[in-house]
């Protein structure tokens, strides 16, 4: 089975449709499927429901389907550097499912392992908790959270072989395991395509087992957040 694909486009074809669950691996815009997405943007997918750490930001990211208004709703844990997010969500065109970061980690790891719910002491007594069933273990009372299975995973890896098995590099490997295990199936970005066998195999990150589609982006933006502060007045005071 050939997993390869010549672009973005290609890969996403045939399998994203209007209506879906769509799971994007990344951490703010660390290890962002950068090329997946902007296909994603490019196929006019509408109606989807999208989980991810967060919203990209604006213009970028994610932020490019909020702009487009390809989003219905989000799934996700923080969201404070998009405006455009903001607004649709104030304006109540936007629906978002507050999840705490482990709680979403978790819930992805579990989708991808078989297991259909966990309970958690995460969230118990709050907002997360309304609705949702909890039971007392120990003395303590815990949440019940269902696992999470995307129709598609879009994830980002740095390097895989033409099975699927992946590596990640450092801190770009947060949600996007969880994410390639979880999606019914997963279509992978990577920086570089090796031949079968170039991997130690106590090396591999991830398997290729949970990988289906493969797409090679050799030169990704990689737009870095920096953090901007406020110049400091010289003036003195009461001058």
């Amino acid at each position: 089975m050939n997993k390869v694909y010549p672009s973005a486009a290609k890969a996403l074809e045939g399998i994203v449709h209007d209506g879906q669950l769509l799971a994007v691996g990344g951490f703010g815009l660390c290890g962002i499927p950068e090329a997946l997405i902007a296909a994603l943007r490019d196929s006019k997918a509408r109606n989807l429901t999208v989980i991810s750490n967060n919203a990209g930001v604006d213009g970028f990211g994610l932020g490019q389907l909020l702009e487009t208004r390809q989003i219905k709703k989000m799934i996700s844990s923080y969201v404070g550097e998009n405006k455009e997010f903001e607004r649709q969500y104030l304006a109540g065109e936007l629906e978002l499912e507050f999840t705490p970061q482990g709680t979403l980690a978790e819930k992805l790891r579990a989708g991808g392992a078989g297991i259909p719910a966990f309970f958690t002491r995460t969230g118990v007594g709050t907002l997360v908790a309304e609705g949702k069933e909890t039971r007392e273990f120990d003395g303590h009372v815990y949440v019940m959270e269902r696992s999470l299975v995307p129709d598609v995973s879009l994830v980002k890896a740095w390097k895989a072989d033409a099975s699927g098995n992946l590596l990640f590099r450092r801190t770009a490997r947060n949600f996007n395991p969880a994410v390639a295990m979880a999606g019914k199936i997963s279509v992978v970005e990577v920086e570089e395509i090796v031949p079968v066998g170039s991997f130690d195999p106590d090396s591999v990150h991830l398997a290729g087992i949970y990988v289906h589609r493969i797409v090679l982006n050799a030169h990704p933006e990689k737009r870095i957040e920096k953090r901007t502060i406020r110049e400091k007045s010289t003036q003195k005071a009461g001058a």
